[in-house]
């Protein structure tokens, strides 16, 4: 594993909002970037039991088939009151055509009752090389749950998940001020640290 940021990298991802954010995050380390998706790589299976082996999955996928360092994300919603889910199904619970409203619907449903809002955001990014080498790096911030959903920006459980210490959603915040923040952006910190950017 080169200790050096690649010059060119896939991002391990099929995902368009995820693509941008990750693009816009990776910006400070310079280089070339191509997604999943731009390449035709199919998405693998997520057959891990946690976001970190979820995203080496990903990653060492697209580092294979692709024959470039590849980095992949596995991010997800965890409720403490519902046992941590959805967690790594987070995606999953919008279904096939990815309608995060069904999954933010589905979530007040199964809060109904429940006084406990408390809720993070995980990300665990994984880069993976083609010899097979990888580092993982993970990202986590914590807030509440309100229904109905505000904001119409952002993505997947962005507008109803509000960071401690603020009074907007994710889905309604600027999206400067979430990428500084989000659970990604800690993910990224740590990555782009490890870089020395």
């Amino acid at each position: 594993m080169s200790a050096a940021w690649p010059s060119r990298l896939v991002i391990a991802s099929h995902n368009k909002g995820k693509i941008v954010e990750i693009e816009e995050l990776l910006a400070p380390l310079g280089g070339e970037t191509v997604s999943a998706a731009e390449l035709g790589l199919a998405e693998p299976e997520e057959t891990g039991e946690s976001f970190t082996a979820n995203a080496l999955l990903k990653a060492r996928a697209a580092a294979e088939a692709s024959g470039l360092p590849a980095l992949a994300d596995d991010s997800g919603l965890t409720v403490p009151a519902l046992g941590g889910a959805p967690g790594i199904m987070s995606a999953r619970w919008a279904g096939p055509n990815r309608d995060f409203n069904a999954a933010m619907a589905r979530l007040a449903r199964e809060l109904a009752g429940h006084s406990d809002r408390r809720a993070a955001f995980v990300s665990v990014l994984a880069l993976a090389w083609p010899d097979g080498e990888a580092r993982c790096f993970e990202g986590r911030v914590k807030g509440t749950l309100i229904f109905p959903p505000r904001g119409s920006r952002g993505f997947g459980y962005d507008p109803v998940f509000i960071p401690d210490g603020h009074s907007e959603t994710f889905g309604e915040m600027e999206p400067a001020h979430k990428n500084a923040m989000s659970h990604r952006a800690v993910a990224f910190a740590k990555l782009l640290a490890a870089y020395r950017v």
